[in-house]
């Protein structure tokens, strides 16, 4: 264990901040400089790339926050991986961190930016060696595997930069930046699409021009990816927005107290990233080995990996319907579509369950929090274990309902032939929607100082 803390000590990281406390405009331009650095990044090409054969996975790329065939092919898959991994191993019990300590924490974390590296490491040898990006011809596969393995060490220390410096995560913030990117192209895009050259690429100018020809099945599926999106946004606004609040009192102060709040969705986007990302690595695994069983994304019921994908590609199940022109598509969608949401479902209550322990969000640790704040439950004498008891009443079913709610939303978004992967977008509307909370926070701390004593900043 001693040899294990000195490599952890050892690792590179981000300096911590001199400040206790980073400023509004400090946070702001630190998101925006990552921001930018991300996309110069993804037009950066890998030098002596021969075959791009995973430029085909579009919708796994804006998934990964990665840009097949550039630089940072490799996305945030490596860091999500490893997060996967270590949550699986403490939440079995095999390997057990005390999370409640700062040593605790910070092994986990060190541990988790060890794994990360060895998954850049990993993931970059099997995209090269299992031909997803081929060298070419001249060219060393050992140089590719480096331009990949910068490639992904810059991703996961921008990702550090923004926890530390900017507002939310890196990684939250490339899957948004990603998603919004692919929105924008397939809404606004007026370019001819290449499978149907006589209607543009994207969904609004491709309304306006089937419209005008009187081409129904075409105006019918722009305009059902148009409304699934906004549908979607609408829903994801809306639940991001319930809570339950506790009542309590200060309890050196008689007649005064707050109502502390708990998210519906306890753990926010974390279980449905960790979800799509494994499903995204599965996906991609799949495309690059010749297995029959597990099959290939690319061809229409193939395999095992089939059922873990959404029926209709793109446009989903709703765009089946509206090709084929009746419900009667065959009984292989539905238990197809059926399989994907119950993936989802179930892999997100997990992950939310594992997160909850993880991240500090448990019963015991909420309590804790609450009782360094001076806070009590209103007719009952301070004690932590009974705050814990009636904290748990709530956490453990807001936990499995949120992660279970969650899951239907990301499932169902991908069903519907949304603009962009559904999955993404339900990531997008609650990361921008968590953006603007911290955000507004942050700017009310700054402009009242007031605020900023009270909430303990």
């Amino acid at each position: 264990m001693a040899f294990i803390d000195t490599i952890l000590d050892n690792l590179p990281e981000v300096a911590q901040p001199k400040e206790k406390k980073q400023g509004f405009k400090t946070k702001l331009k630190w998101t925006l400089v990552v921001l930018v650095l991300f996309y110069v990044l993804g037009l950066i090409p890998l030098a002596g790339l021969g075959n791009n054969a995973l430029s085909r996975f579009e919708f796994l790329s804006v998934i990964l926050g990665a840009s097949f065939g550039s630089i940072i092919s490799l996305g945030i898959g490596p860091i999500v991986t490893a997060s996967i991994v270590l949550q699986l191993l403490n939440g079995s019990g095999l390997v057990k961190f005390d999370l409640t300590t700062h040593e605790g924490k910070k092994r986990f974390q060190g541990i988790q930016k060890l794994l990360s590296i060895g998954f850049i490491i990993l993931e970059a040898i099997i995209y090269v060696q299992m031909g997803g990006l081929s060298p070419a011809e001249g060219v060393g596969s050992f140089f590719l595997i480096f331009q990949l393995f910068l490639g992904g060490l810059m991703i996961m220390f921008m990702d550090e930069v923004v926890s530390k410096y900017g507002f939310g995560s890196g990684i939250s913030l490339f899957i948004a930046a990603g998603v919004s990117q692919s929105i924008f192209v397939r809404a606004l895009n007026p370019l001819a699409s290449p499978t149907n050259p006589e209607f543009a690429t994207g969904a609004i100018p491709s309304l306006f021009q089937a419209l005008s020809v009187g081409a129904t099945k075409v105006a019918a599926t722009a305009l059902a990816g148009i409304v699934a999106t906004l549908v979607v946004f609408g829903i994801v606004v809306y639940v991001q927005s319930m809570k339950v609040e506790i009542p309590l009192s200060f309890g050196r102060i008689r007649g005064h107290g707050v109502r502390w709040p708990l998210n519906f969705m306890y753990t926010s986007n974390i279980p449905v990233i960790l979800v799509a990302a494994l499903l995204a690595n599965v996906q991609l695994f799949a495309s690059m080995v010749n297995w029959g069983w597990l099959g290939d994304p690319n061809i229409s019921n193939s395999g095992l990996i089939s059922y873990l994908s959404a029926p209709g590609g793109s446009g989903g199940i709703v765009g089946l319907f509206i090709n084929q022109g009746s419900f009667n598509i065959g009984w292989e969608p539905y238990v197809q579509g059926f399989t994907y949401l119950l993936f989802f479902i179930a892999g997100s209550i997990l992950f939310s369950v594992f997160w909850v322990q993880t991240a500090g969000l448990d019963a015991r640790s909420q309590a804790k929090q609450m009782m360094a704040s001076g806070l009590q439950i209103p007719g009952f004498r301070k004690d932590e274990r009974t705050l814990e008891r009636m904290l748990q009443r709530y956490i453990g079913p807001l936990t499995v309902m949120g992660g279970a709610a969650v899951g239907i939303l990301a499932a169902l978004a991908d069903l519907s032939g949304a603009l962009t992967s559904g999955t993404g977008l339900l990531l997008t509307v609650m990361i921008v929607y968590k953006l603007y909370e911290e955000i507004a926070q942050q700017h009310m701390m700054d402009m009242n100082p007031m605020m900023r004593k009270f909430m303990g900043k």
